[in-house]
């Protein structure tokens, strides 16, 4: 990204005015996301699952109230325009990510919503801004004229997508314009020595199943180690089995359809290229848009490793041996593009390590 330019600190406004009121819009939605849930649950039922959508709901709430005094604490400068590109899953998260809290230092702020949820957004926009009426306005353009007519003129340009969609947008940015790029991750999950092989694999199901899959926070890889590689699938499959599927609207199903084309066509072709490593799952049904939590056991991976980006509740396992190889592997080429987050179950110091960002261990190999 580049840097930001020096606008004058929020305190810089006479007492009482801006922020005064803005706090108080932000409130209001906050209030209304308490008091009024069921109408924006019932919307966000249209793409999210019922248990995705009231942990939205909640996340969205425990975000507003700490903005406050995360503004006060950071005292962010005050910032002319905004432009953002919104994601098409956990709209609402980002609604209050990406405007509502820049709402608190940000005099204009403008969103493209993506073209897979834009009703969705449009519907979304209209509940929250009866609430809070701040300068958010929400824009149909095209991705062009979105691009000149506001991303260009911007201070800050917010963009959710693919790294290489991000990175012919910034190469059109000036000096000075603050470019925040959120994408994919890896987001790897290692299982080391030490783990408690059933507990990783509950906590795996939590977050993989999450929105049947449809997350960019799950897990794309599971590296275990090869001396906990079968107690740990075999809990993995063992709490599978007891997953029950239903539609969005029920609060029972822990998985249901694949709202995105793409996401369901992907996981499918993956499947079907890696048939011969499920050990679980694997049934497709395109009519129902149905993809079944499926468990796919292959070799151990490299720096070279392609790893897909699962929409999907795939769990794509790979044994592994050396520690120190597999710290390597998951802080260079494609696992360092994609570094968003990670997970470390058991004794794994260099993996711990580098994945935090320290540099090798003197006796770990660069």
């Amino acid at each position: 990204m580049s840097s930001a330019p020096a606008w004058p600190t929020v305190a810089a406004e006479p007492e009482g005015s801006i922020e005064r009121r803005r706090a108080a819009a932000v409130h209001r939605v906050r209030d209304f996301l308490v008091n009024d849930a069921g109408t924006v649950h019932d919307l966000l039922c249209e793409i999210s699952t019922h248990r995705a959508a009231r942990y939205e709901i909640e996340s969205t709430v425990a975000t507003l109230d700490g903005a406050l005094d995360e503004v006060a604490a950071h005292r962010p400068g005050r910032v002319p325009r905004l432009a953002a590109f919104m994601p098409s899953n956990v709209i609402l998260y980002s609604y209050a990510l990406y405007l509502l809290v820049p709402a608190l230092y940000t005099d204009h702020l403008v969103f493209r919503p993506s073209s897979r949820v834009k009703d969705q957004m449009r519907r979304l926009h209209t509940l929250l801004a009866e609430q809070h009426g701040l300068p958010i306005t929400l824009t149909g353009a095209s991705q062009r004229d979105f691009l000149h007519d506001h991303v260009l003129p911007a201070d800050v340009v917010v963009f959710t997508g693919a790294y290489a969609n991000a990175e012919q947008i910034r190469a059109q940015l000036s000096p000075g314009q603050l470019f925040v790029f959120l994408g994919s991750g890896v987001n790897p999950f290692v299982v080391a020595p030490g783990a408690d092989p059933e507990q990783a694999a509950r906590d795996a199901i939590a977050i993989r199943v999450l929105n049947t899959g449809q997350d960019c926070l799950g897990p794309d890889l599971f590296s275990v180690h090869e001396s906990l590689l079968d107690p740990f699938v075999d809990a993995l499959v063992a709490e599978l089995k007891g997953l029950r599927y239903g539609p969005y609207t029920d609060p029972d199903a822990d998985f249901g359809p694949i709202f995105y084309d793409s996401a369901l066509a992907d996981g499918a072709q993956f499947l079907a290229g890696n048939r011969g490593e499920i050990v679980h799952g694997g049934h497709v049904d395109f009519r129902a848009r149905r993809l079944d939590p499926t468990v796919v056991v292959g070799t151990e991976v490299t720096p070279r490793t392609h790893v897909p980006e699962f929409f999907a509740p795939i769990f794509n396992v790979a044994g592994y041996r050396d520690e120190d190889a597999l710290a390597t592997t998951l802080t260079t080429g494609m696992f360092t593009e994609r570094a968003l987050g990670s997970s470390v179950y058991g004794h794994a110091p260099a993996s711990s390590r580098r994945c935090a960002g320290a540099p090798p261990s003197p006796s770990t190999p660069p």
